[in-house]
């Protein structure tokens, strides 16, 4: 069957097919984000002289992904989506062989070139939640994204365990019998592998081929500048919303490894309340779609800012491992409802062949924001206090200010939806 980037029907047969393609991808390649961000920061601190860049690995990855994301989303609109998720995967398959050499040779700089490299597949893995909507009825929408993003769940299983065993290489025989083990560096050798085997599943998508060979409709509308676009209320507070959640979750789990160590528990602690987080963040897919269809996007994305607000309060309250693993596990959630509530937002916002323009735009803005929170979680855990308790209540801190920025935003959008002025 042929499928035109612009002249397609809805088929939820079809849309089924790519949700079980896509979560199998989440699963395989997905593993790879929750490795890289255990082991990012502590890699970065054992390379950097200084201890407040100690993060900055994984600000980079972010970074890679905000700079990705304003032109692979338009390349897969004109090419396909199935030709940007290989980019993704071998961008992600390069930046883990230049960040092991980097670990090889000891050089900080080398690492952070192989996190930018990474950054290209978070982009790409990004767009996996938008393909499963490709196809699908506006009925199966909010079902389609979060049956993909649940597909994180079995990521977040596999990945954290696997890197307990390959993590310092020594499991590795390829590794072990050349040379010492080199710390962190197998986790970056087993991402090679992950990529290179995951990318296969690809071939099995069945979506829209682009406009790469399409003859220009001349009677369609023109898309909206971005300008235009961000005049959009429901555009705006959608993005805002899902760069206040994944910003907010990125600060907060970026740093809980550092603070984890720094409060005298292990590296096998830090991957197992890491995992629980992943958890977290995915096993509600399974039903946020179907409170999405009942309660409305505005109710779920609330009920996520207020978790997340939770998960502060949990954090601040101690640091026992009881209070690490509460804390982690109610910011996985509050992510759940607010980014994929946002994610729905945005997607009935927009006429389709917006599309590449729409959802580059909240990329770019969203993992713009993520950018800085990664950056300055590093800070702010290291550098703000004297202990890592301080830093860690100065990290949780930190989410005040833009939690009552989403939650202002929303207020604002329900008011607007009230008085008319604003489609509900």
């Amino acid at each position: 069957m042929s499928i035109t980037d612009t002249h397609h029907q809805p088929n939820d047969a079809v849309a089924r097919r790519n949700v079980a393609v896509l979560v199998a991808a989440q699963a395989i390649l997905g593993a790879q984000m929750p490795m890289i961000f255990v082991v990012g920061g502590l890699a970065g601190g054992m390379l950097s002289s200084n201890p407040c860049l100690a993060t900055l690995p994984i600000s980079l990855i972010v970074f890679g992904s905000m700079t990705t994301a304003p032109w692979i989303s338009p390349l897969m609109q004109k090419r396909g989506r199935q030709f940007g998720f290989f980019i993704g995967a071998i961008g992600g398959a390069i930046g883990a062989a230049i960040s092991a050499y980097g670990l090889y040779i000891g050089s900080f700089a080398v690492l952070l070139i192989g996190s930018y490299f990474t950054g290209i597949y978070m982009s790409a893995q990004g767009f996996y939640r938008f393909a499963a909507i490709d196809m699908a009825s506006e009925k199966f929408r909010p079902k389609a994204i979060s049956y993909v993003m649940a597909g994180g769940l079995l990521s977040a299983i596999f990945g954290p365990q696997l890197n307990k065993i390959v993590s310092d290489g020594s499991a590795l025989p390829v590794i072990g019998g050349a040379m010492p083990p080199v710390p962190f560096i197998g986790t970056y050798i087993t991402v090679i592998a992950l990529n290179l085997v995951g990318m296969a599943l690809f071939l099995f998508l069945k979506l829209p081929k682009g406009t790469r060979n399409t003859a220009p409709d001349p009677t369609a509308p023109s898309p909206r500048s971005r300008a235009e676009l961000l005049r959009d209320p429901v555009i705006l507070v959608a993005i805002t919303c899902a760069m206040v959640a994944y910003a907010l979750m990125n600060l907060v789990m970026t740093s809980t490894p550092l603070a984890v160590m720094g409060c005298g528990f292990t590296e096998g602690d830090a991957n197992d309340i890491v995992s629980a987080h992943v958890l977290a963040m995915f096993a509600p897919s399974f039903f946020t779609g179907h409170l999405i269809a009942r309660f409305g996007t505005t109710r779920i994305i609330a009920a996520g800012l207020v978790i997340l607000m939770g998960a502060g309060v949990v954090a601040l309250s101690g640091v026992t491992l009881t209070n690490f693993f509460g804390a982690l596990i109610l910011l996985g959630l509050g992510w759940n409802f607010g980014f994929i509530g946002a994610t729905t937002m945005l997607a009935s916002a927009h006429a389709p062949h917006e599309r590449g323009s729409v959802q580059g735009l909240n990329d770019m803005i969203v993992f713009g924001f993520v950018t800085v929170a990664s950056l300055a979680s590093g800070g702010l855990m290291n550098c703000s206090g004297g202990t890592p308790v301080e830093g860690w209540n100065a990290v949780n801190y930190a989410m005040v200010p833009f939690l009552a920025l989403a939650g202002g935003a929303l207020i604002w959008l329900t008011l607007k939806n009230r008085s008319g002025t604003t489609p509900a």
